[in-house]
C-alpha cells in the first residue's frame, strides 16, 4: 500500500492542493496515472487508487474546489483553466507525459488538456463527459440544464439536485414528456427540504456550465499522439451522461467502451452512491494495458 503524500502548487491565481501515492519518477516504467474529477475532489478516488498499488497515483482539487485555494478573484470552472492548472502539475510532477483517468466534468477538462497540451497524456480514458453538443437534442439538454439551475435558484440545494438528478437519471432524449412532468421533490430521493441560502453549489450553479458547453475539436483530438479512449458505464445506458459519451465517441470515430456500474462505478460506499471499484479498477487496468 502506497503511503499518500500531500503537495501543494502555487499556480496562476490559485493553490492546487494534490496527493501523490508512489515514487517518482514511477518505478516499472509506467507512466504516473492522473485521476481527476470535477467538481469532485480527490478524495472521491480514494477507492479506486487503492486498486492501483503498482502505479505511482496522483490525484488533485481542482481550484476553488476542495482544498484548492483560489486567488484570481473567479467562481467560473472551465475546462480552459483546469487543463493550464493540469499542465503545470504534470509539469511540476517532474515525471514526463502521465496516463490519465477523468471522470465527467474532469473527463471535458482532460480533452482540452489533450487538445492544448498534446505531450502531457500518453493514455486518456475519458468516462462520461457531460458534453451538450454531441447531442442531436442538445438545444434541449440545455433546457434541462436551465431547469435545475432555476429549481435552485427558487427553493436551494434540495430542489436543484432533486432536479438533477431527475435530470440526469431520464431515459433517452430531452422530450416534451420530460418537460411536461412535475418538478420532482427533494423527499423523493431524501434530500432535505431546507434552504441555507447559498447559491454558489459548482454543480447547480451556473459556474460549471462552461464545462457542459464545451465543444470538443474533433480534428484536433483524433490527430494528438495521445491515445484517446472514451467510457461509459454499463448501468447508464440512456441516460444524459451515457449519451453524450457516446456522441463524443463517435465525433472522433470511435465506440465507447463500457465500464462496470454507473457514472459514479469507481466510487467505494462512503458517499452513498457506490459503484464497483474492484470490477471498475479491473476495467480501467486491462484498458490502460492495451495501450
Amino acid at each position: 500500500m502506497h503511503v499518500k503524500h500531500t503537495h501543494t502548487l502555487a499556480v496562476p491565481g490559485a493553490d492546487l492542493v494534490y496527493d501523490v501515492r508512489g515514487p517518482l519518477p514511477p518505478s516499472g516504467g509506467r507512466p504516473a496515472l492522473l485521476m481527476i474529477g470535477q467538481p469532485m475532489t480527490a478524495d472521491g478516488f480514494d477507492a479506486l487508487a487503492a486498486r492501483f498499488t503498482d502505479r505511482t497515483v496522483v490525484t488533485y482539487d481542482p481550484r476553488g474546489l476542495g482544498r484548492s485555494i483560489r486567488r484570481d478573484g473567479r467562481s467560473d470552472h472551465t475546462p480552459q483553466q483546469q487543463a493550464a492548472d493540469l499542465h503545470l502539475l504534470i509539469e511540476a510532477l517532474g515525471a514526463g507525459p502521465v496516463d490519465v483517468f477523468a471522470s465527467s466534468g474532469g473527463a471535458v477538462t482532460a480533452l482540452e488538456l489533450v487538445a492544448t497540451y498534446p505531450g502531457d497524456v500518453v493514455t486518456l480514458v475519458a468516462h462520461e463527459p457531460p458534453i451538450n453538443a454531441v447531442l442531436p437534442d442538445a438545444v434541449a439538454a440545455e433546457r434541462a440544464r436551465a431547469g435545475f439551475h432555476e429549481a435552485y435558484q427558487a427553493r436551494g440545494t434540495g430542489a436543484g439536485m432533486a432536479a438533477f438528478i431527475a435530470m440526469t437519471s431520464w431515459q433517452g432524449e430531452f422530450t416534451d414528456d420530460y418537460f411536461a412532468r412535475p418538478a420532482p421533490e427533494p423527499a423523493m430521493f431524501g434530500l432535505s427540504t431546507d434552504d441555507d441560502g447559498s447559491r454558489d453549489d459548482p454543480l447547480l450553479s451556473k459556474s460549471s456550465w462552461a464545462i457542459t458547453d464545451y465543444r470538443p475539436d474533433a480534428g484536433v483530438l483524433t490527430s494528438t499522439p495521445t491515445r484517446i479512449v472514451i467510457a461509459v458505464g454499463e448501468e447508464s445506458a440512456g441516460t444524459y451522461t451515457a449519451r453524450t459519451a457516446v456522441g463524443t465517441a463517435a465525433l472522433l470515430g470511435q465506440e465507447a467502451v463500457v465500464f462496470p456500474s454507473h457514472h459514479g462505478g469507481f466510487l467505494g460506499d462512503q458517499f452513498g452512491y457506490a459503484g464497483k471499484p474492484e470490477e471498475f479498477a479491473a476495467r480501467l487496468r486491462e484498458v490502460l494495458d492495451a495501450g
